[in-house]
């Protein structure tokens, strides 16, 4: 089978530039999976696990468009073809009450 892997932009710089990495596995989790990809891309490792080996707070994986949070984690089962993606969350910024209202004007 193949395991798709989806990089984010922020990571880019740990796999050369690849945004896709394509790897001929038969993993029977998302953890296999991952491990092969980090023995490909060992910098990816300490962006995607923390130091107990689970999922950072603010990565999110997804398994063919699931959140792993909903499946079974990183032990969720891969069968067949699968893409997994990458997404690191999205906070931060700030809002102005006044400068919303004055754009409104």
């Amino acid at each position: 089978m193949v395991v798709t892997f989806h990089i984010p932009g922020s990571l880019l710089s740990l796999t050369g530039g690849t945004r896709s990495v394509h790897l001929q596995l038969s993993p029977s989790s998302l953890r296999q999976a991952l491990n092969a990809l980090f023995e490909v891309y060992p910098g990816l490792r300490d962006r995607i696990l923390n130091e107990q080996g689970s999922m950072r707070e603010h990565i999110n994986l997804f398994v063919d468009k699931e959140d792993i949070r909903y499946l079974e984690g990183l032990d969720t089962r891969l069968t067949n073809e699968v893409e997994v993606s990458i997404v690191p969350a999205v906070s931060g910024g700030s809002y102005c009450r006044e400068s919303a209202h004055s754009r409104l004007r």
